[in-house]
């Protein structure tokens, strides 16, 4: 077979999913490419030896010239062939390395955490869940927005400490007279902020027949639900945080206008955290103008924006303390709230005292507030006749 064939043949069996025999193809395109390198190499070295006393200046360039293109384009079909043999080493499908860290996982479950394969993500001796799957889609739809994209994340290696904040300094500078005496500046303030992280964990039990009979994928069903409960808790620790900013009521359009042109500092990256009925409810307001004060923007989480501000939009319950609270926290958030983490959600099987096993998991976090300047947790209270 010609060069050519052997690279459609390892082609076509690596789509068939048959990398055994695509390894092969490789490995013997590899050989016919090094022999023909050498006695093209060896012909070369010879006609060289011959010509040598005859070879001027310029011929001598145009050889070096030919040797350098020579040499990318073998290292080019080299990088070809170590990607395709790399793709048949890792067996990774049409779906790509998400698929590859399921796969991992799943192998992680079924083997009780003693078979460890390429693509899974560990901490010590525990699997760390793929980040990328978040829900399942045959489960019933969430919401999926993680607070924790909205608040400035640190990660810690102990279990407490103190967290420097330094705050804005209105100080000015001084005029003096030519060699006068240089008059003291204002010092740096700054605020402490401790943490001390706190840990979260449970268990999942599985029965024994369900991993011997079932064809679910074990995976994608625990680290979906345990992600999604991962992502629950800081959900509920940063609102916790979020709510303790200073109360604001709002009962009209421009007290709206107010809060965010005024009251927040214009040196804040300015945001909205809002429940659905704070977004529902601002959904309707319109300036006297007759135009709605919500403007569609790609950009935004949620595909809108408030006054020209991002908006992202959580349950009532979470941000709130109930249904129909028409709550928003508005505000820098990433500068308000600080999310200290300790470790990741990880999963390790633990031993059962009925036919099965149970999958334990645990994580480690903090949330604290650190510039309490950076935004207000509103309450909109306009009447209807101001709607």
């Amino acid at each position: 077979m010609t060069i050519e064939e052997l690279q459609t043949a390892a082609e076509q069996a690596i789509a068939d999913g048959d990398f055994d025999k695509a390894e092969e193809l490789i490995e013997q395109i590899k050989n016919f490419q090094e022999t023909g390198a050498s006695d093209k190499r060896s012909d070369e070295d010879n006609f060289e030896k011959a010509d040598e006393d005859k070879k001027d200046d310029d011929e001598k360039e145009k050889e070096e010239q030919r040797s350098e293109k020579q040499m990318e384009q073998r290292s080019t079909k080299q990088t070809d062939k170590g990607e395709k043999r790399k793709m048949a080493e890792k067996v990774l499908d049409q779906q790509g390395t998400e698929d590859v860290e399921l796969r991992a996982l799943n192998t992680f479950i079924r083997s009780k955490g003693e078979e460890k394969r390429d693509g899974l993500t560990t901490v010590g001796a525990e699997a760390v869940i793929p980040v990328e799957r978040l829900t399942t889609p045959q489960k019933q739809p969430e919401n999926v927005v993680d607070l924790r994209d909205y608040v400035e994340k640190i990660p810690v290696t102990t279990s407490s400490g103190s967290y420097p904040v330094l705050l804005k300094n209105k100080g000015v500078m001084i005029s003096v007279e030519e060699l006068e005496k240089n008059p003291e500046l204002a010092k740096p303030k700054f605020k402490k902020v401790s943490w001390e992280v706190v840990t979260y964990r449970g268990f999942v039990a599985i029965s024994q027949e369900s991993i011997d009979d079932s064809d679910v994928d074990l995976a994608a069903l625990v680290s979906g639900d345990i992600k999604s409960q991962e992502r629950n808790t800081a959900n509920a620790e940063i609102s916790k945080v979020l709510k303790t900013a200073t109360a604001k009521t709002l009962t009209s359009i421009d007290d709206l206008k107010d809060l965010i042109n005024v009251e927040v500092d214009t040196a804040y990256s300015i945001s909205v955290i809002a429940s659905q009925s704070f977004f529902n409810a601002v959904d309707k307001l319109k300036d006297k103008d007759g135009r709605y004060l919500l403007q569609q923007d790609i950009t935004s989480a949620s595909g809108y924006k408030l006054l020209g501000k991002p908006i992202a939009i959580i349950a009532d319950d979470v941000i709130g303390s109930k249904a129909k609270d028409q709550v928003a926290f508005i505000g820098d958030s990433k500068a308000f709230a600080k999310y200290f983490d300790r470790k990741q959600v990880s999963v390790r099987w633990q031993d059962n005292d009925v036919y099965g096993q149970v999958l334990a998991a645990a994580a480690r976090l903090d949330v604290e507030s650190a510039d309490t300047d950076a935004g207000y947790y509103a309450t909109l209270a306009i009447p209807e006749e101001g709607k």
